[in-house]
């Protein structure tokens, strides 16, 4: 009887010990330090970019197994940024973006390949003008670790590439291209 009561709290000492190592972990994007910019090109003349630097959301991050984290973001169209004023006003109307009707776009992640240490695909749902497809971002992992300002953080760098019209964003195609080049970068802070 001794022995099998040692046996279980040993059992119980050592799941103990290996459930933080196994756990993932949660962490919040950090919205001062995360934007989604994007580059188009126009009429062949040049690749003008601007961004959208109002984003949240939320990361759990499992180490052990990285296949299994997820991702979740929220991105709110009004805080579009060219550097244009006249620009944003008609990015934001009807013809493209609509952000009255349609105020934010959404991306949830469905899975994720890793291809490398520090390197991955991950695919998932984007809700963008009212129509949600499956996108693939390439994603690199900068750095994981703690920072001045917050105990654990993680950074990330992404890129895609999307075909507008695929969102009902057709305006001007094909003179002003119908593929859009997406470029993230972004810090989750492990929320408290």
């Amino acid at each position: 009887m001794q022995s099998i009561r040692t046996g279980l709290f040993v059992s119980a000492l050592a799941l103990s010990f290996a459930a933080p190592l196994q756990a993932a972990e949660t962490y919040t994007l950090d919205p001062a330090h995360t934007e989604i910019g994007y580059r188009i090109n126009h009429f062949g003349f040049s690749s003008p970019s601007g961004k959208f630097a109002s984003v949240t959301g939320t990361l759990t991050l499992d180490e052990q197994k990285p296949e299994a984290s997820k991702v979740t973001a929220t991105i709110t169209i009004a805080n579009l940024f060219t550097g244009i004023e006249k620009l944003n006003t008609h990015l934001l109307s009807k013809d493209f973006f609509d952000a009255t009707q349609f105020p934010t776009a959404t991306f949830t992640s469905t899975k994720v390949d890793v291809t490398g240490k520090d390197t991955a695909k991950v695919t998932g749902d984007l809700t963008l003008h009212g129509v949600t497809k499956s996108i693939t971002l390439d994603v690199t992992l900068n750095k994981l670790g703690e920072n001045m300002m917050h105990k654990k953080t993680a950074g990330f760098t992404a890129m895609t590439i999307l075909r507008r019209s695929d969102f009902g964003i057709s305006a001007y195609v094909p003179n002003l291209a119908d593929e859009v080049q997406i470029h993230i970068e972004s810090e989750a802070n492990l929320a408290e």
